[in-house]
């Protein structure tokens, strides 16, 4: 195991097919707090299978607190009371996962996160309640879902502050359910904002927040919820501006959210993330930087001792994807040409066709990745026939992130079908270690 404030000086290069592969890995997290693991698209079976075979080895052999995904939070708090077991928190896994509605649901209502959270389920199943790990979403895209969770909350257990929920809710209302409407007519004029509105809303619920205690984390919910409606409010604002600050404002709120979610789990407590490799990838070393733009990554190496944080990206050459032609689009199975010649993806492919795991030398950088080379993200929206000129975002490889998974070959997610039996699972799921 690695001492407290050291870090390992040997780098790594091997085969990866099964979870004791992952050893070399374990090695580099140490002691390490924060784990960051990335993707390469949202819609690839492999990244979500192996990023489980990490979380469940760090959860049940270094004993981390909770998972932290980039996934709106109304909807990640039902899994969290899900995994935990509390009172009506749903049958199944795949019943629970319906409370993702807001496009792209395929990020997290699939089989793959399924079958991690039944694991999850059964792993604090018998307990105590500290001793559960929880499921948590970063994100701040759910203006309309969080201040409707916190009306009905303070509905029952404030109505005062309900008062101002109901007045946020009453000034969004114009605009409709999309941020981008209200986004647009701040853009375009419109006199008054809705900022004065939900920061009141945001203040009176954390002084209150103390006494909304009709279940575990009941408090941290509220506040929750209403940190989302306040920075979406100048997400949304800020979107018709510069995209950069769109990004940052973004990014700055998940990593602020999730130095809260440490705060509230106390001393020693440790935490996994889930987000695409645009987000946990240290921007510093990419061409982000030269744009302007910072994320979590970044952001959490900054704010810790370098040993406390592992950034593990993720990457394949060619295969499947689900993703959507178009912003708001059904999904489709989408081929994944092969890697852009020169690339991270196609240098390892030509090193050999197999998956591989590589954790990188602090103290002695590896020359093979540590010059600008292209390195391949895929979005929610996503084009093969665009793959040869962009998809690409010029990277460090070996300082952007402490290791890498390369995965030649990988197939699309396995989205759950509305409507179908909650136990069938695909006959390619689970994905077997």
């Amino acid at each position: 195991m690695t001492a407290p404030g050291s870090l390992p000086s040997t780098g790594y290069t091997g085969p990866l097919q099964s979870s004791r592969d992952l050893d070399p890995l374990m090695d580099r997290i140490g002691d390490a707090t924060y784990v960051l693991l990335g993707e390469a698209s949202h819609g690839t079976h492999e990244y979500y299978a192996w990023r489980t075979a990490i979380t469940k080895r760090l959860v049940a052999e270094k004993g981390f607190s909770f998972i932290a995904v980039e996934g709106d939070w109304p909807a990640c708090y039902r899994i969290n009371r899900y995994v935990k077991g509390y009172p009506d928190a749903g049958r199944t896994a795949p019943e629970v996962l319906g409370a993702f509605r807001r496009w792209p649901t395929w990020m997290w209502a699939n089989w793959e996160v399924a079958a991690l959270a039944d694991w999850l389920r059964e792993h604090n199943r018998g307990r105590a309640a500290d001793a559960k790990v929880g499921f948590f979403g970063l994100d701040v895209y759910s203006l309309w879902e969080s201040m409707a969770v916190l009306a009905e909350v303070l509905r029952r257990h404030d109505p005062h502050t309900a008062r101002l929920a109901r007045e946020a809710m009453a000034c969004f209302q114009p605009y409709g359910p999309e941020g981008k409407d209200y986004a647009r007519a701040i853009a375009e004029g419109v006199p008054a904002s809705c900022r004065e509105e939900v920061m009141d809303l945001l203040r009176e619920v954390r002084r209150n927040a103390p006494a909304y205690d009709h279940e575990p984390e009941a408090a941290l919910d509220a506040e929750m919820n209403a940190w989302v409606a306040a920075d979406a409010e100048r997400y949304y604002t800020s979107m018709m501006r510069f995209q950069s600050e769109s990004w940052n404002i973004r990014d700055t709120h998940m990593a602020e959210r999730l130095d809260r979610l440490m705060q509230f789990h106390g001393g020693g407590a440790r935490c996994i993330v889930w987000e695409h490799n645009t987000h946990i990838g240290d921007a510093r070393y990419t061409a982000m930087k030269t744009q302007g733009r910072l994320n979590v990554g970044q952001l959490v190496r900054e704010r810790n001792p370098e040993p406390d944080v592992v950034l593990v990206g993720f990457g394949s050459y060619e295969g499947t994807v689900i993703a959507g032609p178009a912003w708001g689009a059904p999904p489709q199975t989408m081929p994944v040409p092969p890697a852009r010649p020169g690339s991270v993806e196609d240098l390892l492919h030509a090193g050999g066709a197999e998956n591989k795991l590589l954790v990188f030398d602090p103290f002695h950088p590896d020359e093979r990745f540590h010059e600008v080379l292209g390195h391949r993200a895929i979005g929610v929206v996503y084009d093969p026939a665009f793959d040869a000129y962009g998809n690409y975002v010029p990277t460090v490889l070996d300082c952007r992130y402490d290791a890498f998974l390369y995965l030649d070959r990988t197939r699309a997610l396995h989205p759950l079908p509305n409507g179908s039996d909650p136990h069938l699972m695909p006959d390619t799921y689970p994905f077997n270690f």
